[in-house]
């Protein structure tokens, strides 16, 4: 009688512990699952911007490959707008850089049938700001990641809504021109 109830009682622990195994791997399979979701779809999206219809890396561009801003916003310096590139300026390299890859492809088609690319505004200033990167550029010897930030090490820039706060902690650091009327608001 022993034996059998020693068997038994062998027989229960083997079963809690393939109760407690059985457990064990589900509970590992629900957090793979949800690590896997959680990377997958939630991760990618956070901390970045709006897709692009035509997608345009600034890491690739401006990090990787080391071109200067002025390069692709020539008028930064002597406009009050910095300008979005041409079509053509894509095309003085991608000519011949990777000319089939198929956003070039796309870009080429908008090129060719001289539609402009519908892209998707990052930074915005209020209407009634009439903001001007020449001075800031010029006498103020700003970098552009002063305000844009590091867009050397971003694929999608993160939209920047600019707010007069912004500007004039900016300003009072650097010991600007704080007057509204002369500086802004003309």
């Amino acid at each position: 009688m022993k034996q059998v109830l020693n068997g038994m009682n062998e027989l229960s622990e083997n079963n809690r512990g393939g109760t407690v195994r059985w457990h064990l791997w589900l509970a590992l399979t629900a957090v793979l699952t949800a690590a896997m979701l959680y990377f997958f779809y939630v991760a990618p999206e956070r901390g970045i911007g709006p897709q692009q219809p035509i997608y345009f890396s600034h890491r690739v561009h401006a990090g990787v490959k080391q071109i200067n801003c002025r390069f692709c916003h020539p008028f930064v310096d002597r406009s009050r707008i910095a300008g979005l590139p041409s079509l053509e300026k894509c095309f003085f390299c991608h000519q011949y850089v990777i000319p089939e890859h198929p956003q070039i492809v796309r870009e080429r088609k908008h090129y060719d049938d001289k539609i402009p690319v519908p892209w998707i505004r990052i930074f915005f200033v209020p209407d009634h700001v009439k903001f001007n990167h020449q001075p800031h550029i010029i006498w103020g010897k700003l970098d552009c990641t002063n305000c844009h930030g590091q867009v050397q090490v971003m694929d999608r820039l993160q939209p920047v809504d600019f707010k007069m706060q912004f500007c004039i902690n900016c300003h009072k650091e650097r010991n600007a021109q704080l007057d509204c009327w002369l500086a802004c608001h003309h």
